[in-house]
């Protein structure tokens, strides 16, 4: 096994040493709550359940609470924490590191208290990563719950350097992580203004006029059937194609990701031969796709000529609407409540060509919808925008967890 990474930082040069965990830590368990002792106020609590969600490297505000039973495990801060039991051995060989002090450690949680030799951080991260993650996989038990016990982390075969190196590798990643979860935070808060404005810039059941509009339109919104709207309503071939060759893509409800679908990410692209020869329906550049069945509300902007399965339905729009308006529109909370209406009573969610021709939803003046577009674009570029560079982070680190640890 190596015992030196492949990326260091400048002035360490030593190799690392490896000893089993047990011999240089102590142990502990999380105890005594559950979930059902969840209270609004008290002293704050660490649950599995509640703080697990993304793997922190460390867990710093905890907005959960309960009342303090006895014998309960109180932080003091630089604690590691590990689950005892989860849905697979991935999902519970990893860890956090508690860095605030007084805060109660509740049940299924293995708790480790290092000692001089290793920084908590540094632990939380050789542990969720790399080799020593894989040997905790590996030690993992069960069938249906998959259990992690104290005696497995003690004899987990740790290799790390001195304690210096730990802190500037551990600084390193929490200031990623740090970056990290403000990106999180903006696109958690863009996320929500757009929800607002779509309640907001759209009109409420029953109304023809949206509670929030800009200056100088005043006219009530004009209620119409979308073969309207629409000039053509495109509905796939159930059949896929068995060769895949060519210039056209062929798109899954995986391949959108965001306002605009382009091309298939999956690699999957149609021969005219192919379309020709089975009479597969292109969706036109310029048009909206909109789930027709299976996962509910999903729309793009197409802006290449495609060729999906039936979840969709193609919907070709008129001169007289603004494209990006009616993707906003299909996004509406109105709009998406009336085609769950279309689709009750059916073993299966489907939505038929007849039924998105006769649905009914209330639009404006071609200028007040390129108004509202513009609003939502605006925010929609903001979203793509932070998730690129959410991802972009996420990868240098994934990177760096490679190389930074033996």
């Amino acid at each position: 096994m190596a015992n030196k990474p492949r990326i260091r930082f400048r002035g360490f040069t030593e190799d690392w040493e490896q000893r089993k965990l047990g011999d240089i830590a102590t142990f502990s368990k999380g105890n005594g709550y559950s979930k059902s002792d969840l209270s609004a106020s008290g002293n704050p609590i660490i649950l599995y359940g509640r703080l697990y969600t993304n793997y922190e490297t460390t867990i710093r505000n905890v907005d959960t609470f309960v009342e303090l039973k006895d014998k309960s495990v109180i932080s003091q801060g630089g604690e590691v924490i590990v689950p005892a039991s989860g849905e697979t051995a991935e999902d519970i060989s990893r860890a956090s590191v508690v860095k605030n002090q007084g805060v109660i450690i509740g049940g299924d949680l293995n708790v480790i208290k290092v000692n001089s030799l290793l920084d908590p951080t540094f632990l939380a991260l050789t542990i969720s990563n790399g080799e020593q993650q894989k040997e905790l996989s590996k030690r993992a038990q069960g069938k249906s719950v998959v259990h992690l016990h104290n005696s497995d982390l003690q004899e987990v075969n740790l290799i790390f350097p001195l304690l210096n190196e730990q802190k500037e590798i551990s600084t390193i990643f929490e200031k990623m992580d740090n970056i990290i979860t403000l990106h999180q935070c903006k696109l958690k808060k863009l996320n929500l203004a757009k929800k607002s404005l779509l309640q907001k810039l759209f009109p409420r059941n029953g109304s023809q006029i949206p509670g929030v509009r800009f200056k100088g339109f005043t006219d009530a919104w004009e209620q119409r059937k979308l073969i309207y709207i629409f000039n053509d309503f495109i509905v796939p071939m159930r059949d896929k194609p068995k060769v895949f060759s060519g210039t056209t893509p062929w798109t899954r409800i995986e391949d959108i990701e965001g306002r605009y679908i382009n091309t298939s990410l999956s690699g999957q692209f149609v021969s005219d031969e192919t379309i020709k020869s089975m009479n597969l329906k292109v969706i036109p550049k310029g048009s909206l796709i909109v789930s027709a069945s299976a996962t509910f509300g999903v729309v793009a902007i197409v802006n290449n000529d495609l060729i999906t399965n039936q979840t969709f339905i193609g919907l070709v729009p008129n001169k007289d609407f603004d494209i990006d308006f009616l993707y906003s529109l299909f996004e509406a909370p109105t709009t998406k409540g009336k085609l769950l209406k279309l689709s009750a009573g059916s073993t299966i969610f489907y939505i038929a060509r007849e039924s998105f021709e006769n649905l009914v939803l209330s639009v404006p003046s071609k200028e007040e919808q390129i108004k509202i577009s513009k609003v939502f674009k605006s925010i929609d570029d903001s979203i793509t925008l932070h998730q690129r560079k959410l991802e972009r982070l996420q990868e240098v680190k994934k990177g760096l967890l490679q190389k930074m640890f033996v």
